[in-house]
């Protein structure tokens, strides 16, 4: 008899067998069976993980709210830090779980979503209008959730709904059930949120949704949605957001693999993978990494604020991450995170709340979100007895589109436009350019952490690099270069306190001529000191890649921007001496600009959307920095 058996039978009995998670990783033959007792953290530090024996020591619930442990906004609605400490660790064969389990149909009752279809379309017109039309981030995700009631033994629910998930569902990261006494959790989430395992760190970005009619794979409709030009930038944007991420949780930053197409029994994804190599606890790791874009938004800091406006409700486990921490053979610490989507919560008396939520960007529909948000909850209400399975279910063989010649070649064109930086393996020790090696630059993050990717950019040109934030204080003059970064807002306001500290900044630096660099948000406040006017675009370019004339050269670069300087020739006379401008032939938009000193660029160099990025950085900075003359450097050695 297994540990799995005394448990179902105590299920079966009516009485709660205590805390435990049965969960099957993707592709796995067998489940693992977890249980110990479950213990309330305030932080992710708090997540017990003592060194002993190798395996998984920790399984932590950790809720949306978390995110306040990064300072970000959030309605909190309390929702608990639980630990299940793992005492017992089981593995049972796939065949034998699927016998064991309970094999009969869940019922609920009353079941409709908290937010109507027509509420939910309002809230996108909003965010799309007031959001992204007013230059406050790329994409922001904003949920519903269905609530029903479940008749019967919830344990019994959770653990039928957990075998048809296994029956039916595929594509899946995890597939789970986790009771911790107080709630449980049952769902099967396409994405691994975060994983360290022997020091390699790896995220993978999931965006973009192809849904099938009615379950039905079509590789037609699927070419079509691959080249749909809205699905491809979902997709981008997020493999940005999460580099962001990399950039502060791998030493050198994430290498980009893929796109791979993810098939779901109901739809199917785009991903990426990213990978790098790290050092820190994997606690750590967790919290720099809260939350994914593709539950949030972009930039993340400000998504929270935007979710906090327009949602005005807890997210409860809604975007939150199951973390599995642990030890390997050697001792070092091991991390595996699925993000908590597609899952449904039982409460002990049966209270049901499937949260499902759409990714909004400047191509959205309305409708077209309103039907996403239908079609990624239908695996998980499938199995809960709210909906079809999808045909094809029972275990067999599933034709695979992934395989179709024409779809993995419709995936590897995606690479084409993107930055060879992020997608080829970089040698840590390679040289950087004979002007900034040993170089000291500040970058002044904006609250977007495109900052880091900059931040490793610089650092492979041969540049050392320190991150400081907008509102902490210091001096620069200590400084070769100064990077005034990217964020969201309005940078006409005058009297919002970033806007101000950063004209406040800028005007300093342009005053005692230190070689200066802005980016995006920097960039516009650049062009507005020097006595450009700023409009905001009538069409966002949030996510777009352009080819853009860049002082006698075409650049394809990306852009993440509403609002834009604009001037009617190209060249401009300032207190700080003549600036060349680098304008669109049509409205006048200035890409970039450069005077004695100082360059400004309205794009992100160090997005994956710029493949000329690190050529345009060399060039501005090379005119910034310039490598020491021989007889400089003479006089130099003479004076040591």
């Amino acid at each position: 008899m297994t540990h799995l058996t005394d448990l179902l039978a105590a299920v079966a009995d009516g009485v709660d067998p205590g805390p435990f998670a049965l969960l099957r990783r993707d592709g796995a033959d067998e489940l693992e069976l977890f249980t110990g007792p479950v213990d309330t953290v305030e932080r992710l530090a708090d997540i017990p993980l003592t060194p002993g024996t190798p395996g998984a020591r920790t399984l932590a619930l950790v809720p949306y709210r978390q995110i306040t442990e990064r300072g970000f906004a959030c309605v909190d609605d309390g929702a608990p830090l639980e630990c299940l400490q793992i005492r017992e660790h089981r593995r049972i064969a796939l065949a034998d779980a699927l016998a064991m389990l309970p094999d009969e149909p869940v019922r609920t009752i009353d079941a409709a979503f908290d937010v109507s279809d027509e509420e939910y379309a309002r809230t996108v017109q909003r965010v799309l209008a007031e959001e992204i039309g007013h230059g406050e981030g790329a994409n922001f995700v904003i949920h519903r959730a269905l609530h029903a009631t479940v008749q019967g033994p919830p344990l019994v629910a959770a653990l039928a709904a957990l075998r048809r998930l296994l029956v039916n569902e595929r594509g899946a990261y995890w597939t789970f059930v986790v009771h911790t006494g107080a709630r449980t959790l049952v769902g099967a989430s396409p994405e691994r949120h975060v994983s360290v395992d022997d020091g390699l760190v790896m995220m993978n970005p999931i965006s973009g949704t192809f849904r099938s009619a009615g379950g039905t794979a079509d590789r037609a409709a699927l070419l079509r949605f691959l080249a749909d030009e809205k699905e491809v930038e979902e997709l981008y944007m997020v493999l940005d957001e999460e580099l962001k991420m990399m950039a502060t949780v791998a030493e050198h930053g994430g290498q980009v693999i893929g796109p791979y197409l993810k098939e779901m029994s109901h739809l199917a994804h785009t991903e990426y993978l990213l990978a790098g190599r790290g050092t820190r606890d994997v606690r750590e790791v967790l919290r720099e990494t809260m939350f994914a874009p593709t539950v949030t938004g972009s930039p993340m800091e400000n998504a929270c604020r935007v979710i906090a406006r327009h949602e005005r409700r807890g997210r409860g486990y809604y975007a939150g991450v199951l973390a599995l921490l642990g030890h390997d053979e050697t001792g070092r610490q091991t991390l595996d995170a699925p993000i908590l989507i597609r899952t449904a919560e039982i409460s002990p008396t049966g209270r049901l709340r499937v949260p499902v939520g759409a990714t909004l960007v400047r191509h959205s529909t309305a409708a077209g979100e309103v039907a996403e948000t239908h079609a990624k909850a239908a695996g998980v209400l499938a199995a809960l007895g709210l909906g079809p399975a999808a045909p094809g279910g029972g275990g067999g063989p599933v034709a695979r589109l992934a395989d179709d010649p024409a779809v993995r070649e419709a995936l590897a064109a995606r690479n084409a436009p993107l930055a060879r930086f992020w997608l080829d393996q970089r040698a840590p020790d390679a040289p950087g350019l004979p002007g900034l090696v040993g170089r000291r630059a500040l970058i002044v993050d904006n609250e977007d952490t495109f900052t880091g990717m900059l931040a490793h950019q610089l650092g492979a040109l041969g540049l050392t690099v320190t991150l400081r934030p907008w509102h902490v204080g210091g001096p620069v003059d200590s400084y070769d270069l100064v990077v005034a970064g990217p964020g969201p807002g309005d940078p006409g306001s005058l009297d919002e306190p970033k806007m101000v500290a950063l004209r406040r900044l800028l005007a300093g630096l342009l005053a005692t001529g230190r070689p200066t660099l802005a980016v995006c948000l920097g960039h516009q406040a650049l062009a507005g000191l020097l006595g450009l006017t700023l409009h905001r675009r009538e069409a966002t370019y949030q996510g777009l890649q352009r080819e853009v004339p860049l002082f006698g050269r075409t650049r394809r670069v990306g852009f993440y921007s509403t609002f834009t300087a604009r001037a009617e020739a190209d060249r401009l006379a300032t207190a700080y001496g003549p600036v060349e401008l680098a304008r669109d032939a049509g409205d006048g938009a200035v890409h970039a600009l450069r005077g004695r000193g100082f360059a400004g660029v309205q794009f992100h160099p160090e997005s994956v959307l710029s493949p000329d990025g690190l050529a345009v950085l060399s060039e501005l900075l090379s005119d910034l920095l310039p490598a020491p003359r021989t007889d400089e450097l003479s006089a130099a050695s003479g004076r040591a």
